[in-house]
């Protein structure tokens, strides 16, 4: 018997160990992240009170030709009901300001009742608005006294903070009922805002 097969033997005998006996783990498929929920920044329901403050252009036509413009300060407050993507609301408020209208005297406020639409955009909306205006005079030969009307008019409101907002309106208002019957009026506001919401 030659050396060469038992020196083979026990070459034989062992298990090949030329891989390992451990198994690579399964690979897992990478998966798409969850989708993420949005959820609505603010919610526009609700009560809110503001001060306002601007410019305001007026012109008297009629028995008062004179057109004079001036500053607008007042009060306005609202409720409002978001309805996901527009908001209703409706509010007061109040201007007063001190234009020269001549013979009309001068123009000292105005007071407004009505409504608005809006678009909500997370924490901006932006709103159409318009209803009855109530314009008072002050002074002047003609005796004009009072009169009413309507406004119309658009604005942009965003939140600054959880409870306060920021504003600003632009108004077209117009009053042919005074006292004098030839007496015309409009009037064209610009204000900046702030208000707190409830």
């Amino acid at each position: 018997m030659t050396l060469k097969p038992l020196i083979l033997v026990p070459f034989l005998a062992t298990p090949a160990l030329a891989g390992s006996i451990d198994t690579a783990p399964p690979q897992v498929a990478p998966t798409a992240p969850a989708p993420v929920v949005m959820t609505p920044d603010t919610d526009w329901t609700g009560a809110s009170l503001g001060a306002t403050l601007g410019y305001g252009w007026a012109d008297a036509d009629g028995d008062a030709e004179e057109s004079d413009e001036g500053a607008v300060y007042g009060v306005r407050g609202y409720y409002d009901h978001d309805f996901g993507n527009y908001v209703l609301g409706g509010g007061i408020e109040y201007d007063a300001t001190d234009i020269d209208l001549g013979d009309a005297g001068d123009l000292d406020g105005i007071a407004r009742v009505g409504g608005r639409v809006g678009y909500d955009l997370g924490k901006t909306m932006v709103y159409g608005t318009g209803g009855y205006a109530h314009a008072t005079t002050d002074g002047g030969s003609l005796d004009a006294g009072s009169s009413d009307g309507y406004y119309v008019g658009a604005g942009v409101e965003t939140y600054v903070s959880d409870n306060v907002t920021l504003n600003g309106e632009v108004k077209y208002n117009e009053f042919n009922n005074f006292d004098n019957d030839d007496l015309e009026v409009n009037a064209t506001t610009t204000t900046v805002g702030m208000n707190y919401r409830f």
